[in-house]
């Protein structure tokens, strides 16, 4: 079993797609390992997104990201982090697939309605910077 990390980032919480998202990839045969709904701070984002320092959306995402609600979710399922990718499509929303989260979901690739980890490495790592392991 892999784990990877689903962040549904705020404009889907305030869009209200919480439960539409967790149904979709519950549906893509995903279990949930834990949850929460949180709101970074602007240290929280920065270390978080620390891997895309000095980059020009570095800023903007950390605005972003502490502007609202999100809801961290740990994942597991086999082949967890190519299937959450399938499932959120492309970051773009624009390019994604018809039917995934972000095609739904997302009205630009800045607000594109969530996260997922990018490896089997930052699925670990991510999920560990919101759940400690008794929590799983």
């Amino acid at each position: 079993m892999e784990r990877t990390l689903l962040i549904i980032k705020p404009d889907a919480v305030a869009g209200r797609h919480i439960g539409d998202i967790l149904k979709m990839v519950v549906d893509a045969g995903f279990n949930i390992k834990a949850l929460r709904m949180t709101r970074l701070t602007r240290d929280q984002a920065a270390r978080f997104y620390a891997v895309h320092e000095g980059k020009p959306f570095y800023e903007p995402l950390q605005d972003y990201m502490t502007s609202g609600k999100i809801v961290p979710v740990a994942l597991e399922r086999e082949n967890a982090v190519a299937k959450l990718r399938e499932v959120l499509g492309a970051t773009d929303p624009a390019k994604a697939a018809p039917g995934t989260i972000r095609a739904l979901y997302g009205s630009s690739i800045e607000r594109n309605a969530a996260h997922g980890s990018d490896s089997v490495e930052n699925g670990l790592q991510e999920t560990a910077f919101f759940f400690g392991e008794s929590e799983f």
